[in-house]
């Protein structure tokens, strides 16, 4: 029989679906009500993540059907507010927060300072929530002021929630059992501190007066972001990173470089959302070049990251966490850098106002922020339940996530851009209207992949909940 022949006679060779992922190395033994607490924070993170972007896979289909809904609490501007405040409030922040709670007193060697205290505050920001969103829905909002419509009564009491977790937290690093203060804690902290200042100078009323109301209203808008959301996720990645490689940090130096540039250039770029408008032309000019300036602590964190990965691509293929970690980071440095980019004058007259601004938004707080938070969850949650997801559903989860917000991202960049270009040559509006058609379009694809994704997130978390059975291996390692 020739080698031909016998080749033919061989068994086909079966390739898995998937690589092969590492199972948990060790599952904590946590204290029982810390699990219950992250949980908690979890499970109704998840389900604000999928309530939130129903209502934003729904909007997107009207942009497609304009007519789908016609009843006013089905409106675009009713339901809009309600899909940014649930993901950024309910499910974003929530989901931090769980994660918080597990970070801090881990590296500090320290027990949480008070499980009351944590369910108290989990108890308010819920209730904030919920208050915030039926009041909304109900048309009864603080104005059209970006990520800033839940009326005062609803957002005090997840101001109230954020003083009790910034106390909790504080005090569980001044009884540290370490002699240094672990990064991660510094940036967390920090985005508590910084957040609970904003919350409260951007809703007293005595001093927002025209133009006045302006100013407090970019900087609320682009400091939530990058004052809560950013400094929170990255003090995350500072744990789960070098935990999940078994590796140190690149460098420690690095890290406290980006927090204080953070710390100096963040706080005053708010303004570049509106040049060319009535604010003083100073104002704009200094948001424009501490705006340039947040070149420095993008590239010091995206570089300590990325260097701290280096040589361990074995790790990245076999991990179902840090595929989500390492995207969330590449997200960041691209979102970063469009950011100053689109706060440049002469490209701010073309993207601004238009679906760019949208698309870039989805690439900062879904490609970076969001996917750091799943791949803190994926690192964390099997650990402390001793319970696994499923690993084609992660991958799943992974894939259309990351394909549905590309699609998403690119399409409405392209199109934001056709977009400003058709309004500087002054062309007749309607004209930027029907060119966006096929570009909405391809939100609403990328949208619905993104959903989808969601729905297998909430299956894995089902499948990482703790049960009685579960076997518990004790392990001090931090």
């Amino acid at each position: 029989m020739t080698v031909a022949e016998l080749t033919l006679h061989e068994p086909a060779m079966r390739r898995p679906l998937t690589v092969s992922k590492t199972s948990i190395d060790e599952v904590i033994d946590a204290d029982r009500r810390l699990t219950r607490l992250v949980f908690a924070h979890l499970v109704t993170a998840t389900f604000w993540l999928v309530f939130g972007t129903l209502l934003g896979l729904y909007l997107s289909l009207k942009y497609v059907w304009p007519d789908l809904g016609v009843a006013s609490f089905l409106s675009f501007g009713r339901l809009r507010p309600i899909h940014t405040n649930t993901v950024f409030w309910g499910f974003a922040s929530q989901a931090m927060l769980g994660l918080a709670y597990y970070v801090v007193p881990r590296t500090s060697c320290r027990e949480l300072f008070s499980y009351r205290l944590g369910w108290l505050a989990f108890g308010l920001m819920l209730a904030a929530v919920v208050v915030g969103n039926a009041c909304l829905l109900a048309g009864i909002t603080n104005g059209a002021q970006e990520y800033r419509e839940y009326i005062w009564p609803a957002m005090g009491l997840f101001a109230l929630g954020l003083v009790l977790v910034t106390y909790n937290l504080y005090m569980t690093i001044a009884r540290r059992q370490t002699r240094e203060i672990y990064i991660s804690c510094w940036y967390i902290v920090g985005a508590l501190l910084w957040t609970t200042t904003l919350v409260i100078i951007s809703y007293l009323p005595f001093y927002q007066r025209g133009l006045g109301q302006t100013v407090i209203q970019g900087y609320y808008m682009h400091q939530g972001v990058g004052m809560w959301f950013t400094p929170m996720t990255l003090g995350l990645t500072y744990y789960f990173l070098p935990k999940l490689l078994n590796k140190p940090i690149y460098s420690y130096s690095l890290g406290m470089l980006a927090f204080w540039t953070q710390l100096v250039f963040y706080t005053m770029l708010g303004a570049h959302h509106f040049l060319y408008s009535p604010v003083a032309w100073w104002l704009q000019t200094v948001a424009i070049l501490f705006s340039v300036g947040m070149v420095v602590p993008v590239v010091a964190g995206s570089a300590n990251f990325l260097l701290t990965m280096r040589g361990s691509g074995h790790a990245l293929r076999t991990s179902y966490a840090l595929p989500f970690l390492f995207s969330g980071i590449v997200f960041y440095l691209i979102g970063s850098l469009q950011g100053t980019f689109e706060a440049l004058r002469s490209l701010n007259q073309i993207w601004h106002f238009t679906n760019y601004t949208v698309g870039h938004s989805h690439i900062t707080m879904y490609g970076f922020v969001t996917f750091l938070i799943w791949g803190g969850v994926y690192a964390l949650a099997p650990r402390l339940s001793g319970r696994e997801p499923r690993q084609l559903a992660v991958g799943m989860h992974f894939w259309l996530a990351l394909i549905g917000v590309v699609i998403y991202g690119i399409s409405l960049s392209i199109g934001g851009t056709l977009q400003g270009l058709s309004w500087a040559r002054g062309a007749p509006f309607i004209e930027s209207v029907q060119l966006m058609v096929p570009y909405w379009v391809w939100r609403a694809v990328g949208g619905t992949l993104m959903f989808g994704s969601h729905l297998l997130f909430a299956y894995n978390v089902w499948r990482m909940l703790p049960r009685a059975a579960a076997a518990k291996q004790v392990s001090h390692a931090v």
